[in-house]
């Protein structure tokens, strides 16, 4: 509590933050923010929420901001080198139970793609639930993504043996939802946390938002304290006129 009261305190006076999105849980739930300073918008993050069922008391809290240095396509490198020698247990692949499932409810989606359908062969199954005109951000790269076949190559590209996405708490959100991870690299003791943020289309039922935040791979994020104090009111080194990410992308 000390904590959020401190953060509180560092932040009056300093601009304000927008609430870009936000997941309809009940007792837990996420949302998608941006800092923003007279007509400039800065930094972006998503906050993770989780209610104790048993006082409606906050029981725990996660947040992440954006990374500043984002290093794109050496991600994808740097886990290919050091999983290039690990292969895929094709035995165990084969011996585990799967049965296909088309949930509705954005909670349902996400828990199926990510303790069910992750780890699969190939991404067709997860494709089938996200929209034509699905918009994907990922803060580990400058650009969105926009389409499935670019969402398609992505998920492919990431799905490299020795690299296990692990989901912690998801929300129990319908139309949208949120949910905290942790990438498990090879046997690694400590993985890298972050959250993910998915939006559906109300009519099709079809995810057509995400915004995955991970946590800065360069601990700590100096970058990001460095422009937390250059631009206290916007967090970044550079800005952007007010409202010209739409959704907060």
């Amino acid at each position: 509590m000390n904590h959020l009261k401190e953060k509180a305190k560092a932040r009056q006076n300093k601009g304000s933050v927008r609430i870009d999105k936000i997941s309809d849980g009940d007792m837990a739930c996420g949302f998608a923010w941006t800092w923003i300073s007279g007509d400039q918008e800065g930094l972006r993050g998503t906050t993770f929420i989780k209610l104790n069922p048993g006082t409606t008391e906050i029981e725990f809290i996660r947040e992440i901001p954006e990374p500043i240095y984002k290093p794109g396509d050496l991600t994808l490198q740097f886990l290919q080198a050091i999983t290039k020698d690990e292969v895929i247990d094709k035995d165990i692949l084969s011996n585990r139970s799967f049965m296909s499932q088309t949930p509705t409810v954005a909670s349902d989606i996400a828990r199926y793609l990510y303790e069910e359908v992750q780890g699969r062969s190939t991404s067709v199954e997860a494709m089938r639930f996200f929209s034509d005109d699905i918009v994907y951000r990922d803060f580990n790269y400058e650009d969105v993504m926009k389409g499935k076949s670019q969402v398609k190559k992505f998920i492919d590209d990431f799905s490299i043996p020795g690299i296990k996405f692990v989901p912690q708490i998801f929300d129990d959100g319908y139309n949208s939802t949120c949910f905290t991870w942790e990438v498990k690299i090879l046997d690694a003791p400590q993985g890298i946390k972050g959250i993910s943020f998915y939006e559906l289309n109300k009519a099709t039922r079809m995810i057509r938002y995400v915004r995955d935040v991970p946590e800065s791979a360069i601990k700590p994020p100096i970058l990001g304290k460095l422009a937390r104090t250059f631009r206290p009111g916007l967090g970044v080194f550079q800005s952007f006129p007010l409202g010209s990410r739409v959704e907060g992308m």
